[in-house]
Protein backbone atom coordinates (compact mmCIF):
# COMPACT_ATOMS: atom_id res chain seq x y z
CA UNK A 1 0.00 0.00 0.00
CA UNK A 2 1.65 3.59 -1.11
CA UNK A 3 0.25 7.02 0.04
CA UNK A 4 1.04 9.90 -1.67
CA UNK A 5 4.09 11.57 0.67
CA UNK A 6 6.16 8.15 -0.25
CA UNK A 7 9.59 9.55 -2.28
CA UNK A 8 9.53 9.19 -5.75
CA UNK A 9 12.57 9.82 -8.37
CA UNK A 10 10.08 12.19 -10.42
CA UNK A 11 9.00 13.88 -7.46
CA UNK A 12 10.19 17.83 -7.90
CA UNK A 13 11.70 17.44 -4.63
CA UNK A 14 13.64 14.81 -4.57
CA UNK A 15 16.19 17.05 -6.86
CA UNK A 16 15.91 19.82 -4.41
CA UNK A 17 19.14 19.59 -2.11
CA UNK A 18 19.13 20.38 1.47
CA UNK A 19 18.58 24.37 2.20
CA UNK A 20 22.15 24.43 3.98
CA UNK A 21 23.80 22.67 0.42
CA UNK A 22 26.03 25.40 -1.26
CA UNK A 23 26.38 25.45 -5.13
CA UNK A 24 29.66 26.56 -6.47
CA UNK A 25 30.91 26.94 -9.85
CA UNK A 26 33.88 24.27 -10.09
CA UNK A 27 38.02 25.74 -10.34
CA UNK A 28 38.72 25.19 -13.67
CA UNK A 29 42.85 25.76 -15.27
CA UNK A 30 43.02 25.80 -18.94
CA UNK A 31 46.48 24.01 -19.53
CA UNK A 32 47.72 26.06 -22.15
CA UNK A 33 51.55 26.19 -24.08
CA UNK A 34 53.14 27.06 -20.74
CA UNK A 35 52.83 23.30 -19.27
CA UNK A 36 51.88 21.67 -16.70
CA UNK A 37 53.65 22.78 -14.06
CA UNK A 38 52.49 26.63 -14.80
CA UNK A 39 48.60 25.40 -14.82
CA UNK A 40 49.32 23.45 -11.38
CA UNK A 41 51.02 26.65 -10.14
CA UNK A 42 47.87 28.70 -11.31
CA UNK A 43 45.39 26.21 -9.60
CA UNK A 44 46.88 26.24 -6.28
CA UNK A 45 46.66 29.75 -6.35
CA UNK A 46 43.42 29.79 -7.56
CA UNK A 47 42.41 27.60 -4.77
CA UNK A 48 43.97 29.73 -2.22
CA UNK A 49 42.39 32.67 -3.27
CA UNK A 50 39.10 30.59 -3.28
CA UNK A 51 39.64 30.22 0.37
CA UNK A 52 39.91 26.19 -0.49
CA UNK A 53 42.27 25.22 1.21
CA UNK A 54 41.31 26.79 4.19
CA UNK A 55 37.85 25.18 4.26
CA UNK A 56 39.45 21.67 3.86
CA UNK A 57 41.63 21.90 6.73
CA UNK A 58 38.89 23.38 8.82
CA UNK A 59 36.93 20.37 7.98
CA UNK A 60 39.40 17.66 8.65
CA UNK A 61 38.35 17.57 12.23
CA UNK A 62 35.15 18.35 13.98
CA UNK A 63 35.34 21.32 16.71
CA UNK A 64 32.62 21.73 19.18
CA UNK A 65 30.51 25.08 18.91
CA UNK A 66 31.73 25.56 22.01
CA UNK A 67 35.43 25.60 21.53
CA UNK A 68 34.64 26.98 17.91
CA UNK A 69 33.25 30.17 19.76
CA UNK A 70 36.29 30.43 21.77
CA UNK A 71 38.81 30.13 19.21
CA UNK A 72 36.69 33.04 17.30
CA UNK A 73 37.29 35.29 20.18
CA UNK A 74 41.00 34.43 20.86
CA UNK A 75 42.09 35.08 16.98
CA UNK A 76 39.78 38.15 17.19
CA UNK A 77 42.03 39.24 20.22
CA UNK A 78 45.29 38.16 18.41
CA UNK A 79 44.34 40.26 15.32
CA UNK A 80 43.30 43.28 17.91
CA UNK A 81 46.39 43.17 19.83
CA UNK A 82 48.42 42.78 16.20
CA UNK A 83 46.71 45.78 14.90
CA UNK A 84 47.00 47.97 18.26
CA UNK A 85 50.42 47.07 17.75
CA UNK A 86 51.16 48.53 14.11
CA UNK A 87 49.53 51.50 15.26
CA UNK A 88 51.13 52.04 18.35
CA UNK A 89 54.66 51.12 17.16
CA UNK A 90 54.91 53.14 14.23
CA UNK A 91 54.72 56.69 15.63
Amino acid sequence: MSNGSSSNSNSPSSSQQAPDAVQVKPVEVVVGEKGVERAIKHLKRKMASEGILRELKRRRHYMKPSVRKRKKESEAARRRRKREKQLGGGR
